[in-house]
């Protein structure tokens, strides 16, 4: 084993945190793209921690106009804690890549009088749109269901003595909230996210 793999494999024991590029997406076959996924270099020559394994996603592509692209792959890119630093507000750096929350009505959390989608913040990804989004009187954003299922990855969260399941970027695998079963019809979900980790991108004409 190298020197490199060897300090790889020691921090993934101490940490067990990642940092995955952001970016953007190019949709497959078609001729818009989103803004494309940066690689970056690890500093001093080591790879940083992975939240994940690293490699390719699938996500659906949307336009700003709300039209499905339909799939595109990306990779899932490294970056070091300095880039995502570098890359994201403070508040944004310990939701995103610390799992934190931000408080509660701390935020934009309000529907938008306009049409458009929700992007992450980080990577560029889309993840809900405007129009399913409810007042959750919460103080935090809540949608009832993803723009596309393929674009968010649950996983189940034990922390702080409970048992929910959290929400991630499936395009950097960053953390966005979690989701409940007391959400209205027709899904009866709740996703309830930080508005820290969304980007609203109002609807463009096609």
């Amino acid at each position: 084993m190298s020197r490199i793999d060897e300090t790889l494999a020691m921090d993934r024991r101490r940490f067990l945190r990642a940092a995955l590029s952001g970016g953007a997406l190019l949709a497959v076959g078609g001729s818009f793209a989103l803004p494309r996924l940066l690689a970056a270099g690890a500093e001093g020559g080591i790879p940083a921690l992975v939240h994940t394994r690293p490699g390719d996603a699938l996500l659906e592509c949307f336009a700003n106009d709300g039209r499905d692209l339909g799939p595109c792959k990306v990779h899932r890119l490294v970056l070091t804690d300095a880039q995502w630093r570098s890359r994201l507000s403070p508040l944004a750096f310990d939701v995103m890549r610390r799992d934190g929350t931000e408080r509660a009505f701390s935020g934009p959390h309000e529907r938008p009088a306009q049409p458009g989608i929700f992007r992450c913040v980080a990577c560029a990804t889309a993840l809900y749109d405007a129009a399913t989004e409810f007042d959750s009187g919460t103080g935090w954003p809540s949608f009832w269901r993803p723009i596309a299922k393929r674009n968010v990855i649950e996983t189940r969260d034990d922390s702080f003595g409970m048992e929910r399941i959290a929400i991630s970027c499936a395009g950097c695998d960053s953390h966005l909230g979690h989701v409940f079963d007391d959400g209205p019809q027709p899904t009866g979900l709740r996703y309830c996210m930080n508005s820290v980790a969304l980007r609203f991108v109002e609807r463009t004409s096609g």
